[in-house]
């Protein structure tokens, strides 16, 4: 392989940058570039050692800096790495860059370092996508769970499963090659019981998929209620910003209005809705259809009715809808006078929390309510979970092929046909741990990382 180097920082000013080298010839090509203060050679320089010395192009010298040796098999891609720290200006990171280009080492593509500590078997495919991911995480609990994916918690659920129907398929093997020897070790219920372990396990993974998504893109919120109940004015409140208009005429939203805000250590993806009521405008007819829309696809729902006004048919049509929704039911306007019957909602909703959006201070209400009725927070972060449509599409035909090898199995079909059946499954669960797959996969898998990784 050729030896790659990249910047390894973001591509920004700041206080050091960081230009990575790995391959075969990654400690001669930062002698070429790199001049330590005390004279030391540093090919012959042992791993985890760093130095402080001067940064060239040829003769010119270009900054001054700091370099770290790595040695194979010991470095993040498991070969021979060099890492030279610089100043961390865009113009001085990218000349040092050039330099080591200049050398002889050949530019990094997109996740090839990453791409390297896979192959060198330094982790799995698993978590080659975690670090990914990891570089991504927008909130603790995503942060969390992908240092744990890092760290090897999925692989080990794919393992075990992978284990499982390893002994299952050596088990059928035996059988069919050697009956009457395997006739006290096999009997009709040992292999349904062990695939049907292996399914419900399959179950499992596959389930985290919603909990991984959610926990990568934010909570799907729709904020509803009748119009000027104070829906934009929360809206603006929760992001900070003027993102929805308001005013004191009704029916002033008519289109779906998004963003992804954090609240309580949540992310949430909010979405300001049209008013609900029946109206003989089309465009807002309109918002008011994406307004259902968007209310059966959200996973919590922020309820808001307006205390100041008794409730209407338009709150009774609203509170009919959220039959089986994860709500908070916001009283809003608490400033104002109260007219609205309030042990009407007491009895509708478990949670209600009463402010004024215009207050600064209901953020954290709001917060507080999210923590409480969310699920996120009391989610096991270390098991593992399915991150990506990748990983869901190799679990969910592995779980197609064990179920198909149950049903056979207990139908009575062949033991060579049901064996054949777990094969199909293993290769689906080596394709997601990496442990068999194609070049192409693993190019798809490494387009998304940046240079640098």
């Amino acid at each position: 392989m050729q030896t790659i180097a990249a910047i390894a920082t973001p591509p920004a000013e700041g206080g050091i940058a960081v230009i990575r080298i790995s391959g075969e010839n990654a400690h001669s090509i930062a002698s070429k570039v790199f001049a330590p203060i005390n004279n030391r050679n540093i090919t012959e320089m042992s791993g985890y050692t760093a130095c402080y010395g001067t940064i060239h192009d040829g003769e010119k010298r270009l900054d001054d800096g700091v370099l770290l040796i790595y040695r194979a098999p010991h470095s993040y891609t498991g070969e021979d790495t060099a890492e030279i720290s610089c100043h961390g200006g865009i113009y001085i990171a990218r000349r040092v860059l050039e330099a080591v280009y200049v050398a002889g080492a050949v530019p990094a593509q997109a996740g090839e370092f990453t791409k390297r500590a896979l192959l060198n078997g330094k982790m799995s495919l698993t978590q080659a996508e975690a670090v990914a991911d990891l570089i991504s995480a927008q909130n603790e609990q995503f942060l969390l769970c992908s240092g744990a994916q890092r760290e090897g918690s999925l692989y080990r659920r794919i393992k075990s499963c992978a284990d499982e129907l390893l002994s299952i398929i050596t088990l059928i093997q035996a059988w069919i090659d050697y009956p009457d020897e395997m006739e006290d070790e096999f009997n009709g219920d040992l292999a349904p019981s062990k695939l049907k372990s292996v399914l419900s396990a399959l179950d499992g993974l596959l389930a985290s998929y919603g909990e991984g998504q959610i926990l990568r893109e934010g909570l799907p919120c729709a904020i509803v209620g009748r119009p000027n109940v104070g829906k934009s004015t929360l809206m603006n409140l929760l992001t900070g910003t003027e993102r929805s208009i308001v005013t004191d005429i009704e029916g002033t939203t008519r289109d779906i209005v998004e963003e992804t805000v954090m609240l309580g250590g949540i992310m949430l993806r909010l979405a300001d809705c049209a008013g609900i009521r029946d109206t003989s405008d089309v465009v807002e007819g309109m918002g008011v259809e994406r307004m259902l829309k968007k209310l059966g696809e959200a996973a919590l729902v922020f309820a808001v009715f307006d205390v100041s006004r008794p409730l209407s048919y338009d709150d009774e049509k609203l509170i009919s809808k959220l039959d089986g929704k994860r709500v908070i039911c916001i009283v809003n306007k608490s400033d104002l006078e109260e007219k609205a019957d309030i042990s009407r909602l007491e009895e509708k909703f478990e949670n209600i929390v009463k402010l004024s959006a215009k207050d600064d201070d209901s953020k954290l209400i709001i917060a507080d309510a999210v923590k409480k009725v969310s699920d996120i927070g009391s989610l096991d972060l270390s098991t593992g979970f399915i991150a990506n449509e990748r990983q869901r599409k190799c679990a969910a035909e592995a779980r197609d092929f064990v179920n198909e090898a149950y049903t056979a199995l207990i139908s009575g079909v062949t033991l060579d046909a049901v064996g054949i059946m777990c094969e199909n499954a293993l290769d689906r669960l080596y394709e997601l741990s990496g442990e068999q797959v194609s070049e192409t996969v693993v190019d798809q898998v490494f387009r998304r990382f940046c240079v640098g990784k």
